[in-house]
């Protein structure tokens, strides 16, 4: 019996864990997930169906119609790509010509690849809207931990500042502690909370909010915001009472895990 090729889905895996997650997660949903992972990025764990170099469109396409799939889902980090090991086939180069010719930005150019790949017969579809529980499906504290009436104060400046640095595509994350303490910027959220950490390695008691937020007008279906247990570690160790979050689009890896981590660590996280 022929597959229903509307529940068909080419899950392309780059780093860490959400792969997995969102390779479970489309599958309980019933759809039929062929895994594609990214040549020195995907966790050989994964065991993808096949790999591909970053510019090894062609080859994933040729696979992609042969199989009658034509919605897509990326998920997973990226990190920094060596140029070298790219090397791009002809559809790959195409796809290249049209994202350059159409991006005036970060934020532009996810957006000018997603209509690239549009223009040849494809559907990006966003992982979060196939498997919902991949977020904090509404809004709400999701922790024992609650707001002190000061930390509702910092989650205003907070999700206020995550508005301006988003609407200015200069990222996605801030730490807010009556003033603003950190914003993210190229180093990303890791590093810059790493700053944060050191910054505020003698202090005693903890205060203000770390704001994970997606930015204003993002295309939601690539490089999507996400936070995990390290995340709330790396908040605890900064000495902050808290995390704040978009429901439904930004992902939590491992969502049980890190509400549990939360509470050891007295953190609230809350959902808006």
């Amino acid at each position: 019996m022929k597959k229903n090729s509307d529940k068909k889905v080419a899950l392309f895996a780059g780093a860490l864990s959400l792969p997995f997650l969102a390779r479970d997660a489309l599958r309980k949903n019933g759809w039929d997930v062929f895994v594609i992972g990214l040549k020195n990025f995907y966790d050989p764990a994964l065991k993808p169906d096949l790999v591909i170099r970053v510019g090894g469109g062609g080859t994933a396409a040729r696979e992609c119609k042969k199989r009658g799939i034509s919605k897509l889902v990326f998920v997973g980090a990226l990190g920094h790509i060596n140029l070298s090991d790219i090397r791009p086939d002809l559809w790959s180069i195409s796809v290249l010509l049209s994202v350059l010719k159409h991006q005036r930005g970060y934020d532009s150019m996810a957006v000018a690849f997603n209509k690239a790949l549009e223009k040849r017969g494809y559907e990006i579809v966003a992982a979060q809207d196939l498997a919902p529980e991949l977020t904090f499906e509404k809004p709400g504290i999701y922790t024992k931990h609650k707001p002190s009436k000061s930390d509702i104060a910092d989650i205003k400046r907070a999700i206020e500042v995550s508005h301006i640095i988003g609407s200015a595509d200069i990222g996605a994350s801030v730490v807010v502690d009556k003033q603003v303490f950190a914003v993210e910027a190229a180093e990303g959220t890791a590093r810059m909370l790493d700053r944060v950490v050191e910054m505020r390695k003698n202090k005693r008691k903890s205060s203000g909010v770390f704001a994970k937020m997606t930015k204003p007008g993002q295309d939601l279906r690539i490089d999507i915001p996400a936070i995990g247990v390290d995340t709330v570690r790396a908040v605890a160790a900064a000495k902050l009472n808290g995390i704040i979050i978009n429901a439904k689009t930004c992902f939590v890896i491992d969502r049980d895990a890190v509400i549990a981590a939360a509470n050891r660590a007295k953190i609230f996280i809350q959902a808006i």
